[in-house]
């Protein structure tokens, strides 16, 4: 799921629910869309996300509680109790959901409105500041509101449940969508809207011509097969064979036989015979000259071989070595990195998102160094993030690779970009070239990006840019 911040959002909550939806990460292998954070879909009231997903829409409202609690009892038509404890929010609300349900209405009616047929429209109400369990009714749990506590795993729970329309939309459905809920969000490319899982076409737009468009001159094929017909028949067809023609023509050039007629086999017979006798009879003749000459060059090399094996040793071992210097001097020119930021601390969950965060969070580090550091690869500029993240064991270690290294799977946040110290504009590390490293008890986690994008992850320079920053030091 691809974000898009467009205003503050309104709750003390919405870090939390913006933090899990980051950690969703790009692309539509687990959900797709995008996420409009902090839209004002409706008479200019903010919500915290409204999440345009290829199978439905779901609106996200934040509801702050006075405090955390461990158990959260949250029917949608009766009041709430925390802890075995009441809540009330103003006079006449039944709970404190109850003004969050009235903006959601409002917008799924917008929804409605701007785009019929949009699928399916649900809405999440993220509580916050902390809440262990959340425990809704069953008949609640079978509608389309779910009131959780915004977490990775029940963001992603609420998006599979509540978006299941059969069909994904349309990239044009998608822009249409977003230009009437949040007019401030920047065009998207169709690419990245493909990407995120939106379809190419709408469900009533013919598909099978556009992705097969062979189908249409299949039927021409057998009619230019070179078969048993005679070259006449290849004459008559209409214009359309043509082209193919042109390409199979390739394949009957070499076949040359069919041109001399049969009849004038039996007149040249005289000729042909005695040209080809010459040749036999000069056959043998060549090859005992041939044979004669290659033993005369025998002798002189073997003859000369003393004299001129001291001459001619030295000049491989100069042909040996000196073609290696070259390509190891151009691979280091062209790869270059100057540091713009580096530190450490032992914070490692705090600066992490996603999964790795989870995983920190399970699993305390003993230490994290972080690094920034511009780059230019083949005269092009790039970034580089680095994250070491060092462990008390090499079991700890050795899982929490296997958790980096998972796609979509979350990530070290960077430190340049954190603390402001990027000259100019700060590299976006969307689409960046990943590689990491165990080293004992410490890992090692990398990305390229280029400066400006796009980027992509198997681009060969980038790839080749972060192998080389497996090797940058980082001194926090």
């Amino acid at each position: 799921m691809r974000l898009v911040r467009l205003a503050q959002q309104p709750s003390r909550v919405a870090e939390d629910v913006r933090a899990a939806l980051a950690s969703l990460g790009r692309g539509s292998n687990i959900v797709g869309g995008v996420a409009l954070i902090g839209a004002s879909p409706v008479d200019g009231r903010p919500v915290e996300a409204v999440l345009v997903m290829p199978k439905g829409v779901l609106i996200v409202i934040g509801v702050d509680l006075p405090d955390p609690a461990l158990k959260l009892e949250a029917p949608l038509g009766g009041p709430w109790k925390a802890d075995g404890w009441p809540l009330v929010h103003g006079d006449t609300s039944i709970n404190p959901a109850t003004d969050a349900l009235s903006l959601s209405a409002a917008c799924t009616h917008k929804i409605a409105d701007v785009a019929p047929g949009a699928g399916p429209i649900g809405t999440i109400i993220a509580v916050g500041p902390y809440v262990e369990t959340v425990d809704q009714p069953a008949a609640d749990l079978a509608g389309s509101v779910r009131v959780l506590y915004p977490t990775a795993t029940t963001m992603l729970a609420a998006t599979v449940s509540l978006a299941v329309a059969p069909h994904p939309r349309s990239v044009q459905q998608a822009r249409e969508l977003i230009a009437a809920l949040a007019p401030d969000a920047p065009p998207m490319p169709e690419e990245v809207l493909l990407g995120e899982g939106f379809s190419a076409y709408s469900d009533d737009e013919p598909t099978v011509i556009r992705e097969n468009p062979l189908v249409a001159i299949a039927p021409t094929v057998p009619a230019q097969h070179p078969g048993k017909g005679p070259a006449k028949s290849a004459a008559p067809p209409s214009p359309p064979v043509k082209p193919v023609q042109q390409a199979v023509a390739v394949k009957p050039v070499p076949p040359a036989q069919p041109t001399p007629p049969p009849e004038a086999a039996p007149a040249e017979p005289d000729p042909k015979k005695p040209h080809q006798s010459k040749t036999v009879k000069w056959l043998p003749v060549a090859a005992i000259g041939l044979l004669i000459l290659l033993l005369v060059a025998a002798i002189s090399v073997a003859s000369s071989g003393d004299d001129t094996a001291s001459t001619q040793a030295p000049p491989p071992r100069t042909l040996a070595t000196s073609p290696s210097p070259p390509p190891s001097s151009s691979a280091v020119e062209s790869t270059q990195f100057t540091s713009r930021a580096s530190a450490a601390d032992q914070k490692c969950a705090s600066h992490a998102y996603g999964d790795v965060q989870s995983s920190l969070q399970q699993t305390s580090c003993s230490a994290v160094k972080r690094a920034s550091f511009a780059g230019s690869i083949d005269g092009r500029a790039a970034a580089a993030t680095i994250a070491v993240v060092e462990f008390p064991n090499t079991q700890q270690a050795t899982a929490f690779k296997a958790t980096a290294d998972t796609p979509g799977g979350g990530g070290i946040l960077d430190l340049a970009t954190e603390t402001s110290q990027w000259q100019g504009e700060a590299p976006v590390f969307e689409g960046a070239a990943y590689q990491s490293s165990l080293d004992g008890k410490s890992v090692r986690l990398v990305q390229v990006v280029w400066v400006p994008g796009p980027s992509t992850p198997d681009d060969p320079g980038l790839v080749r840019g972060a192998k080389a920053a497996l090797e940058l030091p980082v001194n926090g």
